[in-house]
């Protein structure tokens, strides 16, 4: 009896003196193994800091609600309170605190960024006249236009900012950044995600701050020319004008592009080209061409200097050759536009500048992950955009590769045969093309719904053609044009750019060269890329834990099965899958835009075919009725597809026999189909969806984007009006 008074007196002074309990909880040390794994990884322990702020990122733009990021912030902190508690000296609890950590900041820091861009955004379209400075000048030369993003000014009843397409026989030499000028234009509302999964315009341009797109009509007048300190986005144009007329056509628009990031002369057959044959990483200024234009003035800075024993013997010349390429680099990057992606290269190419300064290791995993902050903590809305995931992803990939030890030994230089060593250089540029091409499969196939297969083949001659023939022979050209003597140069370059668009042409016609996927869930993604953090961020055996990860996302994602019917946010069209994966359209003139956009959501490759020919269809100019054959029964489908007028009690008549309703027209009341009415009314509240008749499951655009500031449903709340189902044929 004394022993259990023992006991409980023991217990409860524990109760009441936490110091104790704290004590206690240190001594036992249930998490030994833990522990131990964490300290032989204590190195790579940093690497995980932006994993962890892209974590609050994420869950910010996934959560899509105050309450919600509150919450998140909540247990994130009071996980880190755990920690702190469970003690500082543990190296468990040291990382799970610096983890939650960073987490949190990560969604405060995109919540306040969000505000930060807050600006006005247009209720309806409009078309207006208005005064505008040009803020930047955009040329897209494939599409015959010229974008122009305007600020209209405070006294406008305008947004602050919109973004105007000017046809190109109306744009003239003086639209140029710091002009201001009066137009005439039709606005709109930047354009919602069509289709649940759909690229989402609205998010892009309310951080970008844009209120309103457009298309300009009539004449410009020019109210004020540009000032000449706007004169390095005139000399980009110039020179991006100056190359594409000494090497014409496909050549001198992707010259051009690896000049000045212009990119919107390419055509889009090439640039699809590009894509299909995994090379359109060529044609997006990030890694390849700083690290290009870094190391060519590098070497180059480093080998003229040493021509001169005086500035060898005085000068530490690496320093000198660094100072120059940083140099080289932040003016290649201006000169590009300072997109995210060259930023990013910028960074890292700094960062590899200044470790080889220091005489330290340049190319790491830690530098990765510098970059990776720095981009982050300026410019945190990035992480959900494709160029963030390629480009990090894709140089993770590289390093976690080439400092694995058996890759190391591999590849490394050594005393041997020519011949061999030409092989061991080949091998390991296949192979490190071959890893980059599976960690971007799926980030390309969740984003673009899909990708190349013959990407690490073609990248063996497209990567070495590029940085080492093209990029110097036009920089050798351009600084041979001061002369008048670049003629010859600009001849072998175009030769080299038509091989490489010979290339992309040539691999992505190749039978199976893409793969394509429906719209993948989110979670599923979400699985496949913290499987290969894991593996790519650790250096224990344990990192092949990853794979579990990998594996169960890669099953849901072939185990994801396509909607049967698509359903934009206007109702206007309709696109109907059959069993063999062909797409029927409900209207023909909807124009490219909207038919990609479905067949890459639905995962179709090739054209869509027209409704009328749909077995079971029966189509007039008003409306088109469908029967769908599904596992267990059939379903009739009605859309409209006509402004007529139909009666009231003939369109209630056509309702009643059908399961689905869909229109782009305000239906009335009597209008009650089986199962769903997706009118104006409802399509307003939810946005685009898609239909599972196998599973009877209805996916909408809100689900996917949530009730964040800038999307425009009328009620993220309200859901589907629905029916019970009839099991039964009727």
């Amino acid at each position: 009896m004394s022993t259990g008074s023992g006991s409980i007196s023991l217990a409860l002074s524990m109760l009441f003196h936490p110091r104790q309990l704290i004590e206690l909880l240190r001594r036992e040390r249930p998490l030994e193994k833990p522990e131990r794994l964490f300290e032989k990884e204590r190195d790579q322990l940093p690497l995980w800091l932006p994993v962890a702020l892209g974590c609050g990122i994420a869950a910010w733009f996934n959560l899509a609600s105050p309450s919600w990021w509150l919450a998140f912030i909540c247990i994130c902190a009071s996980v880190a309170m755990f920690a702190v508690m469970r003690g500082r000296e543990s190296r468990t609890a040291s990382a799970l605190f610096w983890f939650c950590l960073f987490a949190a900041l990560g969604c405060i820091l995109i919540w306040f960024r969000s505000s930060q861009v807050a600006a006005p955004v247009l209720e309806r379209p409009v078309v207006t006249s208005f005064n505008a400075e040009i803020e930047r000048v955009e040329p897209v030369l494939a599409r015959d236009m010229v974008r122009l993003v305007l600020v209209t000014g405070e006294d406008s009843q305008l947004p602050p900012r919109v973004r105007v397409n000017v046809p190109l026989e109306r744009a003239t030499a003086e639209l140029q950044n710091g002009a201001v000028i009066q137009l005439r234009a039709r606005l709109m509302p930047p354009a919602m995600p069509a289709l649940p999964g759909a690229y989402d315009f609205s998010e892009r341009a309310w951080f970008l701050g844009l209120g309103a797109t457009g298309q300009a009509l009539g004449d410009i007048r020019i109210l004020r020319p540009a000032d000449p300190l706007f004169a390095l986005s005139r000399y980009r144009q110039q020179l991006s004008a100056h190359v594409q007329s000494q090497m014409p056509g496909a050549a001198g628009a992707i010259g051009a592009t690896l000049a000045t990031g212009d990119r919107g002369a390419i055509d889009e057959a090439d640039a699809e080209a590009m894509r299909r044959s995994g090379l359109a990483h060529l044609l997006s200024i990030s890694g390849l061409h700083v690290t290009a234009v870094v190391g060519a003035v590098y070497v180059l800075v480093l080998k003229t200097l040493a021509l001169s024993p005086p500035l060898a013997l005085r000068f530490r010349l690496p320093i000198v050759a660094a100072a120059c390429a940083a140099l080289a680099a932040v003016g290649y990057t201006l000169m590009t536009g300072a997109q995210v992606p060259t930023i990013r290269a910028c960074v890292a190419a700094l960062l590899v500048l200044v470790a080889l300064m220091m005489g330290r290791s340049a190319i790491t995993l830690r530098m990765v992950a510098a970059g990776a902050l720095f981009v982050l903590v300026f410019w945190p809305e990035s992480l959900v955009g494709p160029s963030f995931q390629l480009s990090f992803a894709a140089v993770t990939a590289i390093i976690a590769l080439h400092e694995h030890p058996w890759i190391k030994a591999l590849v490394m230089l050594r005393e041997e045969h020519f011949i061999r060593r030409v092989g061991r250089f080949i091998f390991s540029l296949f192979l490190t093309g071959l890893v980059v091409e599976v960690a971007l499969m799926p980030i390309a196939l969740y984003h673009f719904h899909k990708a190349g297969l013959y990407g690490a083949l073609a990248n063996i001659i497209a990567i070495p053609l590029t940085t080492f023939v093209i990029m110097p022979l036009e920089a050798l050209a351009l600084w041979l044009d001061g002369v008048g003597l670049g003629a010859p140069v600009w001849w072998l370059c175009g030769k080299a750019l038509g091989s490489l668009i010979a290339l992309a042409h040539f691999v992505s016609s190749r039978p199976g060269a893409v793969t394509m996927l429906p719209s993948m869930p989110v979670m599923a993604f979400g699985l496949v890329l913290f499987g290969g953090l894991w593996i790519c961020l650790w250096r224990e055996r344990w990192r092949y834990w990853g794979l579990f990860s990998v594996l169960l996302g890669a099953l849901m994602i072939t185990a994801n099965r396509a909607p049967d019917i698509y359903i934009t946010g206007d109702g206007r069209h309709v696109g109907i899958r059959n069993d063999s994966g062909e797409l029927a359209m409900l209207r023909t003139g909807g124009g490219d835009f909207i038919r990609d956009i479905m067949l890459e959501n639905a995962g179709v490759e090739g054209k869509s075919q027209v409704l009328e020919d749909w077995p079971d269809a029966q189509c007039n100019v008003d409306s088109c009725l469908v029967i769908l054959t599904g596992s267990d029964r059939k379903w009739v489908l009605l859309a409209t597809r006509s402004s007529h007028y139909i009666s009231a009690l003939a369109l209630s008549a056509a309702c009643r026999r059908a399961d689905i309703v869909v229109s782009d027209r305000r239906l009335p009341a009597s209008c009650q189909p089986r199962w769903i009415k997706a009118d104006r009314n409802l399509l307003s509240q939810v946005g685009g969806m898609t239909i599972d008749l196998e599973q009877q499951k209805i996916s909408t655009a809100v689900e996917w984007t949530g009730g964040h500031i800038w999307t425009r449903y009328r009620s993220a709340k309200e859901t589907a009006e629905r029916k019970p189902l009839r099991r039964a044929n009727q």
